[in-house]
């Protein structure tokens, strides 16, 4: 059933043949995928072929967030833990050493590709124009004295127009995942923390002080103007079509998907197009990743031929089916790079 290559614990590992045991006793016949709602189209699209294609039963797919996933794929090993976790950003030192103290001792990283993140509204209304300094103004709990002080206050701003002349009248209402969403953390990273970095007096704070530096550009308001909906990316397209006024933050391929009825708003100069984010010019962009708990391969049913499916060029390649879904494809070296890293179970090794 496996192919030579990707057999990699031997049968009389204690960790492997307890596993096996749990899964013969329970029947779990089909694989178990958690974790960030922006993969989540992709590993479906995958899924769905490998059921139709293969004699395996097709993967269950549960979108949790990033952070949702690496919780529970972090618990162990065995039956009722997830097989692989999907995340929009790369696994922090914390989660992998959960992992480690938890036994999960063996896992490969694979990154699939790469995504912009958007902030989008209703093809209703204008297109809009925005700076990540417009950006952290907007969203941050706090910012600096709009008076001109080098201070930090609660932030003022009712509308994007007292935020930027330019920008609409009209209120910010700003549709986004929540914090355990993979989203979110590249969101703050990359948009808010880019804009904060534009004001000098705050950037000169990474020096002196990092962790209050990151406090200041990661921390989204809580006063109503930013409004958490959820890790399901397909009900805020839902309520930008019944809001018009309101921005949602989410993945490209979802942008992608609804482009008849939603529109990316530009940001830096540059609009959110796959030739933009695969060039490297959307400057709110960054990879996508899943993890396999190596344990579970050739153990559960699947997992090494599912593993094949998702890195084959036929999925991730250029002209591979997932572009047609808003992935971005890696460069073909870095897919050679990966696809050899599932075939032979590269273990990840991260340090402080």
């Amino acid at each position: 059933m496996l192919k030579k290559g990707l057999v990699f614990v031997a049968a009389a590992s204690i960790a492997v043949s307890a596993v096996s045991s749990a899964y013969a006793a329970s029947g779990r016949d089909y694989i178990s995928v958690v974790g960030s709602s922006t993969v989540y189209p992709f590993a479906t699209t995958v899924a769905e072929q490998f059921g139709k294609t293969t004699k395996f039963k097709t993967p269950k797919i549960e979108s949790t967030g990033s952070g949702g996933g690496m919780k529970l794929f972090c618990t162990g090993s065995g039956i009722d833990t997830p097989d692989i976790t999907n995340a929009s950003r790369r696994i922090k030192y914390s989660e992998y050493e959960k992992c480690q103290n938890n036994g999960v001792k063996k896992i490969t990283e694979v990154k699939i590709g790469y995504d912009g993140i958007v902030m989008a509204n209703s093809k209703e209304e204008a297109q809009v124009t925005f700076t990540k300094k417009d950006i952290f103004l907007a969203l941050a709990k706090d910012v600096p004295d709009p008076k001109g002080s080098e201070k930090l206050v609660a932030n003022p701003y009712k509308t994007w127009k007292e935020v930027n002349p330019s920008l609409p009248d009209t209120k910010i209402e700003v549709l986004g995942p929540p914090p355990t969403s993979g989203t979110r953390d590249a969101f703050v990273e990359l948009a808010m923390e880019g804009g904060c970095k534009q004001i000098g007096w705050i950037k000169a704070l990474k020096k002196k002080d990092k962790k209050y530096f990151k406090s200041v550009c990661h921390t989204v308001r809580e006063d109503g103007a930013y409004i958490e909906a959820g890790e399901n990316d397909n009900l805020i397209v839902q309520k930008l079509t019944a809001n018009p006024k309101a921005f949602g933050i989410f993945g490209f391929s979802f942008l992608d998907q609804n482009g008849d009825k939603i529109q990316g708003s530009i940001v830096g100069g540059v609009s959110p197009t796959f030739e933009n984010i695969a060039a490297g010019k959307y400057p709110v962009s960054r990879p996508l990743y899943f993890y396999v708990k190596n344990s579970h391969v050739g153990v559960v049913p699947g997992m090494a031929e599912f593993l094949n499916e998702f890195t084959s060029e036929k999925a991730w390649g250029e002209d591979g089916y997932l572009s047609d879904k808003g992935l971005i494809p890696m460069p073909e070296a870095e897919r050679k790079q990966f696809a050899a890293d599932v075939k032979g179970l590269k273990a990840l090794v991260l340090t402080k």
